[in-house]
């Protein structure tokens, strides 16, 4: 494949395959999976996916990179809300729940060598940018404290993951965490 060329049809059907078939098969079972397995869960051949992800690292790289892009879509999204709290309180438990699931994935991917620093990048910057949008529409209709910024909400969320981790209970723990911290962020 040309870079910069835009792929065709049948090419980007396989290329979304294989990302869905990669990213259900290092979730449930880490990053051993070998790469001719992912190709026949996508129903591709072995040679699809290596010409699309020439390394297993660059097929983990795409997955964190499309997770993120889709995030900052949906917090984009959330700006077009007629309820610019509830969109928020709701992107806040959406990032809480797809940290939590994503939590063993990200670590497989240290262990694997991938450099989620790198990987970010603009794709992080991106996210963050659109979540401070919907932050601040919140804050604008009275919804969210005035005097929190996107990094300070971002390092509640981290705590929230950790929080969770420590607790050891799972998806309630994670709720009641979350709604604690949505308490302290309503404005009063």
């Amino acid at each position: 494949m040309a870079r910069g060329r835009p792929l065709r049809a049948d090419a980007r059907r396989n290329r979304e395959r294989v990302l869905r078939a990669a990213r259900a098969a290092f979730e449930a079972e880490g990053v051993g999976v070998p790469l001719d397995e992912i190709a026949r869960r996508a129903g591709v051949g072995a040679g699809t996916v290596h010409r699309h992800f020439p390394t297993k690292e660059a097929l983990l790289e795409a997955i964190i990179l499309g997770t993120m892009e889709s995030l900052a879509a949906e917090a984009r999204a959330g700006c077009d809300s007629d309820d610019p709290g509830a969109a928020f309180a709701a992107y806040f438990a959406r990032l809480a729940e797809e940290g939590m699931m994503n939590r063993a994935f990200t670590e497989v991917l240290r262990q694997a060598g991938v450099d989620m620093g790198a990987v970010a990048g603009q794709a992080g910057r991106d996210l963050l940018d659109a979540f401070g949008a919907l932050l601040a529409r919140a804050q604008r209709a009275g919804a969210v404290r005035a005097d929190v910024t996107p990094r300070q909400v971002k390092a509640l969320l981290i705590g929230v993951f950790a929080g969770a981790d420590w607790l050891g209970g799972g998806g309630d723990e994670r709720r009641r965490l979350v709604a604690v911290v949505l308490d302290g962020l309503r404005a009063r």
